[in-house]
């Protein structure tokens, strides 16, 4: 009986020294509390167009958002109208015609969700001014989360310097769900 007691508390003392000698894992909050980017998140380097590209596609994919959120509201509510100054806050000079294209198109397909997929920023010059647009093609879901359809946009956008120093810019559309410009077919010359 003496054996069985000795045994049974070597046992147990040898289960309690290697649980105490077991490393505790942190928890997820005390992982985030004492972390910092320069760990936790590695940078990536990106050329510029890669840049202006990944930009591009969030402040497409955000407005998108908003509008649907927007057009799911009943549109006279302190809510809708914060919505509708967020919306204006991504155009240089907002224009209610943009929004007035853009929300038609939305109701009338009944959109609830939209996301953006393959875009593709590129420039076009137009007599001496350098144009950039945003190709994306934008996925419509409904309320049930069903696929509308996907159809091919157009944005028109510009990136205004802030700061000379610091290499800032803010981004703004000019126009939304445009259409490119088209080069004049009509020759130069007399018409009658």
């Amino acid at each position: 009986m003496k054996r069985i007691n000795n045994f049974l508390i070597l046992t147990i003392l040898l289960t309690l020294f290697a649980a105490c000698n077991k490393k505790t894992e942190a928890s997820d909050l005390d992982k985030l509390r004492n972390s910092n980017n320069t760990r936790s998140y590695p940078a990536v380097q990106m050329d510029s167009m890669q840049a202006i590209n990944s930009i591009t596609k969030q402040k497409v994919q955000e407005l998108l958002d908003l509008s649907t959120l927007y057009v799911s509201g009943n549109r006279n509510t302190e809510v809708d109208s914060f919505i509708y100054s967020q919306m204006e806050s991504y155009f240089h000079k907002p224009d209610s015609l943009t929004f007035k294209r853009m929300f038609k198109e939305l109701d009338s397909m009944k959109v609830k969700a939209a996301k953006v997929n393959d875009l593709n920023v590129y420039k076009e010059f137009y007599k001496k001014d350098t144009l950039d647009y945003a190709k994306f093609n934008v996925e419509y879901f409904d309320d049930k989360n069903k696929s509308l359809g996907s159809f091919e946009k157009n944005a028109q956008y510009i990136l205004l310097s802030t700061s000379k120093m610091k290499k800032e810019f803010k981004f703004y559309f000019l126009d939304f769900y445009s259409k490119p410009l088209k080069k004049d077919s009509t020759s130069v010359g007399v018409t009658k």
